[in-house]
């Protein structure tokens, strides 16, 4: 393995880093604020993706329910993507594209907040799900990359978009982990104080 093409990877990440500094930091901030907001008001905050996107999501809830960087009482976040009876049971029973809006639809309630991942913005499933959160009367904040795709025709005015400036998938997936600590660590912020 050539060095030169590790070390490559390390500069493509670095420079849609950079890239993203820019367009993606107020909308960063306006998800903090939603989902604090959210928390604060005794909602919770459902997350779902496909893939890395689902491990995604377990990643974010697993970050609220037990602790980010700080100590604090465990904050209520659902991954959609865990519990694989109910995930097989609607696949099986409905369709695949209904295994998190069925979810959204029985554990989503007015106030709460989506965590829709999806590298494309294509996903049927999230975009699904997006729909049902509308339905709830829930905020969708939503990460997607590659010009966002049909996630910008299913958002509304109050939802969150977060598209990283990239069209590969890799490099895509590095800026949503990273949008996910900062998401964690806003959050934790507003709760705890700076420190």
């Amino acid at each position: 393995m050539s060095v030169e093409r590790i070390q490559q990877h390390f500069r493509d990440s670095a420079a849609v880093k950079l890239e993203a500094l820019e367009t993606l930091s107020m909308p960063i901030a306006a998800a903090i604020d939603t989902m604090f907001a959210a928390l604060a008001n005794g909602n919770r905050i459902l997350a779902c993706g496909n893939g890395g996107s689902a491990a995604d999501a377990q990643h974010f809830a697993a970050e609220l329910i037990g602790r980010f960087e700080r100590e604090r009482p465990g904050l209520p976040a659902i991954a959609l993507s865990t519990d694989t009876s109910v995930l097989t049971a609607i696949a099986n029973d409905y369709s695949f594209e209904q295994i998190y809006s069925k979810q959204v639809w029985a554990l989503g309630q007015p106030g709460d907040v989506l965590l829709a991942i999806s590298t494309s913005g294509n996903s049927a499933n999230v975009l699904a799900a997006a729909e049902a959160a509308h339905e709830r009367e829930m905020i969708v904040v939503a990460l997607t990359g590659k010009g966002g795709g049909r996630m910008q025709d299913v958002l509304s005015d109050t939802d969150i978009h977060v598209c990283v400036p990239s069209e590969r998938t890799a490099r895509i997936q590095e800026v949503h982990l990273l949008t996910i600590h900062c998401l964690c660590d806003g959050i934790d912020a507003m709760l705890l104080g700076e420190d």
